[in-house]
């Protein structure tokens, strides 16, 4: 699977660990966004797309952010430690869609980090 397009949008004041979003398409026939390039303690490296988990609440069912103390909807108590039991609770958020070898995940980078580069040097 070839990458035929990079854009990258860098983030205003690059004091932040978050320093730009990319975009990225695959053969000019599937796009993914919100692509994180983020500055960690051993250089730069890319965050795939990802939300918050939910809870439903078991009164209502209406899917809450974890962390909250009541439903949104009811206004019932959540139970964290008997709601979240089918839900790994260390992980608050989940990826929408991601690589699933090293290989792949190394050849994204490599082309985000670099369009990265790119873009920064011409400001």
């Amino acid at each position: 699977m070839e990458v035929t397009e990079v854009r990258v949008f860098p983030k205003e004041g690059q004091d932040k660990k978050l320093k730009a979003y990319a975009t990225i398409t695959f053969e000019d026939a599937f796009v993914v966004r919100n692509i994180k390039v983020i500055e960690g303690s051993n250089g730069l490296f890319i965050a795939m797309p990802s939300r918050k988990n939910k809870i439903s609440c078991l009164s209502c069912g209406f899917k809450n952010e974890i962390g909250s103390k009541f439903c949104n909807q009811c206004g019932v108590r959540i139970n964290e430690e008997r709601d979240l039991s089918a839900i790994d609770v260390k992980n608050e958020h989940r990826d929408i869609a991601h690589p699933i070898t090293q290989q792949f995940r190394d050849y994204l980078q490599q082309k985000i980090l670099s369009e990265y580069s790119r873009e920064v040097a011409s400001v």
